[in-house]
Parts: structure tokens; C-alpha cells; sequence
């Protein structure tokens, strides 16, 4: 298990909400091993992944629970857009009627029900994989100021399930997000999809964790699972 730090500033006016999201895409192409040609990507959602290949590929094939994302997707004759949600084991039934050659998951995995049943359908494809799963040190001190308890898994967990199905490289990789004020902070909290949409603060108990968060930036903790 390696782990590693990156550190990035958040500029509120760019308008951008998934800074780490961006990079944490960027890392997971630079750790596929070779450019494969037929693509499942799990939790797609408006297409980062498919915008972000710039190989020659034959089919890329794209799975997200909201159509509001897949309408921003991009769209051709090798790119399919797939309504389905990976906690039903239906959707992997149908995929696999289907032939891939490598299978990624960037920024997604983290939400599935039950990780354990994923990871067992993805090992059903016998392909290469590339994911990407934010686990519990992420919001660390945000959730230890506030008494929260953290919505993911810890990385213990998601090694422990994933060397159950899968012969593959477990990288853990924390980033720092500064933000130029506490207040830019919880708005990216807000607009970034990172915390699920949760609402278990009163506005009372917000106004309290704005005064009371010690630091100047949020922490992310994300695990590459990666095929040797």
C-alpha cells in the first residue's frame, strides 16, 4: 500500500466544483497500463472519463443513474449511455451480455450498497480494472469537529473486500483542497456531490462548525485499485 499527498487551491471563480474529482480522473488514466478499445465506465456521469481518453478506442460504454448526467454525456457511434444503477444486480446481468476489455470507475464506487456484490459482478468481466473510491478520511476534520460519523468506508474496508475478487495494485492517495474562506468552503461542499447531498446539520449547527472548523482546506482520501 503506497500513500501519497497532493495539494491544490480552489478557485471559487472558476465556476469548477469537482477539482479533485479532475484529478484524482487524471491519476487513474495515468495508471492504465495499456489503451484499451472496449470501455464500461461505472458512474459516468456527464463524461469526464470519456472526454479524458485520448487513445483510439472501438466502443466506450458509459452507466449512470441519472439521466440529467447522461444528457451531457457525449454522444457518437462508439459511445452508449447506459441508464442503471451498480446496486442492482440486474444492470451487470444485462453488461454481461456484453464484451469489455477493461473496466473503469472514477469518483463513483464509494456510494454502491453493498461493495462487496460490485466487486464480485466486476470480477464476473475477467478484464482489467481501474477504480477510483473515496473512503472515510475524506471531510476528516470537518466530521470530527462536527461529531459526525464519516459516510464511507474505511480504507481497511475497501482492501479488505478487494482482495477478495481482485489481483491488483491498492494505492491510497490523500489531497488538501485550500479555499480562500470557510464560507467558499461549505459552498463547494454544497456544489461538488462529494458529500451525497447529506443535510444532518441544523443552520444553527452549520453556523457553529463554520466558526469552529480549524483548518483552511478540506482532506480527501481516495484508493486506486489498479490491475498489475
Amino acid at each position: 500500500m503506497k500513500i501519497s499527498s497532493e495539494f491544490s487551491k480552489y478557485a471559487s471563480h472558476y465556476g469548477s466544483h469537482n477539482v479533485i474529482q479532475n484529478q484524482v480522473l487524471k491519476r487513474l488514466l495515468e495508471k492504465t497500463k495499456y489503451e484499451p478499445k472496449n470501455i464500461l465506465d461505472l458512474g459516468c456521469g456527464s463524461g469526464a472519463l470519456c472526454r479524458s481518453i485520448e487513445w483510439h478506442y472501438k466502443h466506450f460504454t458509459g452507466v449512470d443513474f441519472a439521466p440529467g448526467m447522461l444528457e451531457l454525456h457525449p454522444k457518437s457511434k462508439k459511445i452508449e449511455c447506459v441508464y442503471g444503477n451498480f446496486n442492482d444486480i440486474t444492470l451487470f446481468e444485462n453488461l454481461l451480455t456484453y464484451r469489455y476489455d477493461y473496466i473503469f470507475s472514477a469518483s463513483a464506487l464509494q456510494w454502491a450498497e453493498d461493495l462487496n456484490t460490485v466487486f464480485k459482478y466486476i470480477k464476473k468481466f475477467n478484464v482489467p480494472i481501474s477504480l477510483a473510491i473515496f473512503t472515510s478520511n475524506t471531510f476528516k476534520t470537518l466530521n470530527d469537529t462536527a461529531s459526525l460519523k464519516p459516510l464511507l468506508r474505511t480504507i481497511d474496508e475497501v482492501n479488505e473486500l478487494q482482495r477478495k475478487y481482485f489481483n491488483a495494485e491498492f494505492e491510497v492517495v490523500n489531497y488538501k483542497l485550500e479555499f480562500e474562506s470557510v464560507r467558499d468552503m461549505f459552498r463547494y461542499i454544497k456544489q461538488s456531490g462529494v458529500s451525497a447531498s447529506r443535510s444532518v446539520l441544523s443552520y444553527k449547527q452549520i453556523k457553529q462548525l463554520m466558526r469552529e472548523y480549524p483548518l483552511n482546506y478540506l482532506e480527501f482520501e481516495v484508493v486506486f485499485i489498479t490491475s498489475r
